[in-house]
């Protein structure tokens, strides 16, 4: 094969690559956009407060008074640290970003990020946690009612199988 045609097809290849890869760029980038106007680096901060409520109640249940505060406050430090190591927004980032590009095509993520830049779109966002918990709150109460009649099947399921391993 002579030369100048394989350089040629070098070259373009070469072109095609950089492209998929500043592609790749531009969709990690969209990525990255969207999860910061989705607030994503506060996903954590639930589970730092329930931990830091954890080692509250534990202290209080200890009888430990205010003179041991700063015993505490050295345990929530460390506990902080810990979860530092495992969940802080430099850790868990990388993964949302691949996430999100497996998921969302570049195009749609644009569509996302513009949704989320309008007026509707940041009320959608300040308004879903409070909307989610309410929600949940919501299904839990119409829930509680079933509870004892879906626990009393599951019940009554078990004693006909326990009836039927016998006859067997």
């Amino acid at each position: 094969m002579p030369r100048f045609p394989v350089l040629c097809l070098a070259a373009v290849l070469s072109c095609a690559s950089a492209q998929v890869f500043a592609d790749a760029a531009s969709h990690a980038a969209d990525a990255e956009r969207f999860l910061q106007l989705a607030h994503a680096d506060k996903l954590a901060v639930p589970v730092y407060a329930q931990v830091q409520q954890m080692f509250a109640q534990r202290f209080a249940q200890s009888g430990a008074g205010g003179e041991k505060k700063a015993l505490l406050e050295s345990y929530q430090a460390k506990a902080n640290a810990v979860l530092d190591q495992s969940i802080s927004w430099s850790k868990v980032k990388p993964d949302l970003v691949k996430l999100y590009t497996s998921n969302f095509t570049e195009q749609e993520l644009k569509e996302l990020i513009k949704f989320y830049e309008s007026p509707v779109g940041e009320k959608v966002l300040k308004t879903m946690p409070r909307l989610t918990a309410q929600s949940a709150e919501l299904t839990q109460g119409k829930l509680e009612p079933a509870v004892p009649k879906v626990n009393k099947l599951l019940e009554d399921m078990t004693k006909e199988l326990g009836s039927k391993k016998a006859k067997s």
